[in-house]
């Protein structure tokens, strides 16, 4: 299943409501949800693969991508997190064929080399179907100290799959010191947001740890077969807790001896496209490390990111360094490039200035 709701206001201003970052076509052409369903070719056949986005864009995907039908298309009334999108996928899976093995990737990763993404997404599935009660996630081998990402730290290997690791335990976003100290001691991986769950497994991971979740689910799943499928979702899912699957069902099922977590380490080239300054890595650089998606010319400037909806806009520069700029056929952004965290309160304001 990829998950492929969210805003993705940290890329505005081509990141909108209606055409949110997983559907902008701005790498080579081609949206980051396209390039998501791509990587599946050789893990899983095609009509095994979903999509659990926002309910308003399945008209767009199914425009985009009309080779996910009706069936494999799963609609959220509204984001409530990731623990309630893998848990309505769960609980759907789980009505069809109750020794369900699922994996959860995301539509905002850039991924390579495929190979090894195939190799670890299939020792996460024979983990996981060699015992129900066990939760994979995968974990990217660090390159620098980041402090925007998750890590996981790798235990012992895992008995008959030497290529796993016990999960030690999770770490949200450390201080660079504590990054560092990571990136040295060689047993940390950045925690990639990808996992494999049994469905069976994952439901009662959520009985256990995120109870009222598990109930909401349990209703929806109740009705998923009759007329009121749409009516019961509509009133059950808004009201579900808003936890990330990380928090609700990782960390505490890492304590507990009733299940186990594993990593899969997963020696690839990663970029999470969650920001401009990580799309920027996308890009091609000059020698003064500009980069840019269109034409662009620069006077004496150094790490410029220029980025334009308009193939034939001219973006130019003069003097300027470490600074981003992107430009839209109604709204044009430039910020230094360490504000990256600031572009989201930056949408929310011309948000509220629009209403």
């Amino acid at each position: 299943m990829i998950m492929a709701g969210g805003a993705g206001t940290r890329l505005w201003p081509m990141s909108r409501p209606a055409q949110p970052k997983q559907l902008i076509p701005f790498i080579d052409g081609r949206s980051l949800l396209q390039i998501a369903a791509d990587r599946l070719e050789g893990v899983v056949p095609s009509d095994r693969r979903l999509i659990c986005t926002g309910r308003d864009h399945l008209e767009v995907i199914r425009q985009r991508l009309p080779e996910f039908t009706e069936d494999r298309l799963l609609g959220e009334p509204t984001g409530r997190d990731t623990l309630n999108a893998i848990g309505l996928t769960a609980t759907v899976l789980a009505l069809r064929d109750p020794e369900a093995v699922f994996a959860v990737l995301t539509a905002d990763h850039l991924i390579t080399p495929q190979d090894e993404f195939a190799r670890c997404m299939q020792l996460g599935f024979d983990l996981v179907e060699a015992d129900s009660k066990r939760m994979v996630t995968f974990g990217i081998t660090p390159t620098h100290p980041a402090t925007g990402y998750g890590y996981v730290q790798l235990g012992e290997p895992v008995e008959g799959f030497d290529a796993a690791h016990q999960t030690a335990r999770f770490v949200e976003k450390p201080d660079e010191a504590t990054a560092r100290g990571y990136l040295e001691s060689g047993d940390f991986a950045w925690n990639s947001g990808m996992f494999i769950f049994s469905a069976a497994g994952f439901l009662e991971a959520t009985a256990a740890f995120a109870p009222e979740a598990a109930a909401g689910l349990q209703t929806i799943g109740d009705a998923w077969s009759g007329q009121d499928r749409e009516a019961v979702l509509d009133a059950v899912y808004p009201a579900l807790p808003r936890i990330s699957v990380d928090y609700g069902i990782m960390e505490p099922a890492s304590a507990s001896g009733d299940f186990q977590v594993c990593t899969v380490p997963m020696a690839v080239q990663w970029i999470d496209v969650g920001s401009w300054p990580s799309y920027g890595e996308t890009l091609e650089s000059d020698d003064a490390g500009n980069r840019s998606n269109g034409p662009v010319e620069h006077l004496d400037s150094r790490n410029v990111l220029a980025v334009s909806e308009d193939p034939n806009h001219l973006i130019t520069t003069i003097g300027c360094e470490d600074l981003v700029v992107v430009h839209t056929p109604d709204a044009t952004l430039v910020f230094p490039r360490d504000r990256d965290q600031d572009v989201k309160a930056m949408a929310q304001r011309v948000a509220e200035r629009d209403d």
